[in-house]
Protein backbone atom coordinates (compact mmCIF):
# COMPACT_ATOMS: atom_id res chain seq x y z
CA UNK A 1 0.00 0.00 0.00
CA UNK A 2 1.49 3.17 -0.77
CA UNK A 3 1.75 6.53 0.94
CA UNK A 4 -1.08 8.14 -0.90
CA UNK A 5 -3.63 4.85 -0.36
CA UNK A 6 -2.67 5.21 3.08
CA UNK A 7 -3.42 9.17 3.46
CA UNK A 8 -6.83 8.43 1.62
CA UNK A 9 -7.76 5.22 3.64
CA UNK A 10 -6.73 7.69 7.13
CA UNK A 11 -8.76 10.45 5.49
CA UNK A 12 -11.86 8.46 5.34
CA UNK A 13 -11.95 7.07 8.68
CA UNK A 14 -11.76 10.41 9.71
CA UNK A 15 -14.40 11.55 7.71
CA UNK A 16 -16.30 8.10 8.97
CA UNK A 17 -15.85 8.23 12.61
CA UNK A 18 -16.70 12.40 13.03
CA UNK A 19 -20.35 11.55 11.02
CA UNK A 20 -20.67 9.22 13.48
CA UNK A 21 -19.53 11.48 16.14
CA UNK A 22 -22.16 14.35 14.62
CA UNK A 23 -24.54 11.94 15.08
CA UNK A 24 -24.17 10.69 18.17
CA UNK A 25 -23.08 13.85 20.37
CA UNK A 26 -22.82 17.21 18.76
CA UNK A 27 -22.86 18.38 15.57
CA UNK A 28 -19.84 20.16 16.22
CA UNK A 29 -18.18 17.25 15.03
CA UNK A 30 -18.60 18.14 11.35
CA UNK A 31 -15.96 20.86 11.80
CA UNK A 32 -13.34 18.08 11.72
CA UNK A 33 -15.38 16.64 8.40
CA UNK A 34 -14.51 19.77 7.00
CA UNK A 35 -11.28 20.20 7.91
CA UNK A 36 -10.01 17.08 6.41
CA UNK A 37 -12.03 18.18 3.14
CA UNK A 38 -9.93 21.37 2.95
CA UNK A 39 -7.26 19.34 3.49
CA UNK A 40 -7.55 17.03 1.05
CA UNK A 41 -8.38 19.80 -1.69
CA UNK A 42 -4.96 22.14 -0.61
CA UNK A 43 -3.13 18.92 -0.90
CA UNK A 44 -4.64 18.46 -4.54
CA UNK A 45 -3.42 21.61 -5.23
CA UNK A 46 -0.15 22.17 -3.66
CA UNK A 47 1.07 18.64 -3.19
CA UNK A 48 1.53 19.24 0.77
CA UNK A 49 -0.24 16.47 3.03
CA UNK A 50 1.15 16.52 6.58
CA UNK A 51 0.19 13.07 6.91
CA UNK A 52 2.78 12.03 3.99
CA UNK A 53 5.17 13.96 5.50
CA UNK A 54 4.77 12.14 8.91
CA UNK A 55 4.65 9.22 7.04
CA UNK A 56 7.83 9.76 5.03
CA UNK A 57 9.31 10.82 8.22
CA UNK A 58 9.47 7.68 10.38
CA UNK A 59 10.03 5.64 7.29
CA UNK A 60 7.42 4.26 5.67
CA UNK A 61 8.83 4.27 1.63
CA UNK A 62 6.24 5.67 -0.82
CA UNK A 63 5.69 2.81 -2.23
CA UNK A 64 6.23 -0.10 -0.27
CA UNK A 65 4.73 0.53 2.61
CA UNK A 66 2.53 -2.68 4.07
CA UNK A 67 4.06 -5.09 2.00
Amino acid sequence: MSIDRIVMAFAGIVVLVSLWLAHAHSPNWLWLTAFVGANLLQAAFTGFCPLAMILKAIGVKPGEAFR
